[in-house]
């Protein structure tokens, strides 16, 4: 097998990369040349590209250089091919590295989804009972908690972002609090073996916190 059969995806693209670099600089390259003859046009009297070489009796021009001016035209002309060549690899190419990047996007995406999956419960697992956090130990009367339905040794399964798989510290549930001020969160808990779905939106109140209750963790 090949070095290039067995390049990598980031090798490839530094190479299509490369490949574009180099036609960036021959782009220049080119058009410093197209540059150069209409300089040489400037300096036959501004002839440009279009203006008569003959005078008005018919005969050729006196005052410029005949060979040089239909020599930097004829430059010119091929230079401009040149370019427009140039410019059409520029963009393919340009094309190909967008295509290469969107492809591998799209494998480090479908990479990311397996390895998500692969991180979940097994299926016998998942129909098992949820796995609580922590544990409501109390709930002041007429607070935000007590108006979203929790009760004391209710388990809590699920608070907002919060579940058993990333809970660390209760930390992690005030974080959750204070950025969903005045806005509804959703708690699952489970209370005497029923799994319940409540709508908390943590408040300023009478009492002290944005809840109203006090939240252990549980000790597994």
């Amino acid at each position: 097998m090949s070095d290039e059969e067995t390049l990598q995806p980031s090798e490839a693209r530094a190479t299509a990369v490369g490949d574009i670099q180099e036609l960036m600089r021959r782009k220049e390259e080119i058009e410093a040349q197209i540059k150069a003859n209409y300089d040489v046009l400037e300096g036959q009297k501004g002839v440009g590209m279009d203006e008569p070489l003959v005078d008005c009796e018919g005969y050729p021009r006196a005052d410029v250089d005949l060979y040089q001016v239909r020599t930097a035209r004829h430059n010119i002309i091929c230079l401009q091919n040149d370019h427009k060549a140039v410019m059409k690899q520029v963009e393919e190419a340009l094309h190909q590295l967008h295509a290469r990047d969107k492809e591998k996007q799209a494998r480090d995406l479908a990479e990311a989804r397996r390895e998500a999956l692969s991180r979940r419960p097994g299926q016998g697992e998942s129909q098992g009972p949820p796995q609580a956090f922590a544990r409501v130990n109390s709930i002041s009367a007429g607070s935000p908690a007590s108006f979203a339905g929790l009760q004391v040794e209710d388990e809590i399964v699920e608070f907002g972002s919060v579940n058993a798989q990333n809970f660390q510290s209760l930390q992690n549930v005030g974080s959750v609090v204070q950025h969903s001020q005045g806005r509804p969160l959703t708690v699952t808990v489970i209370r005497r073996g029923e799994r319940l779905q409540l709508r908390l939106v943590p408040t300023r109140w009478a009492g002290k916190g944005l809840l109203g209750c006090n939240i252990v963790p549980l000790q597994r």
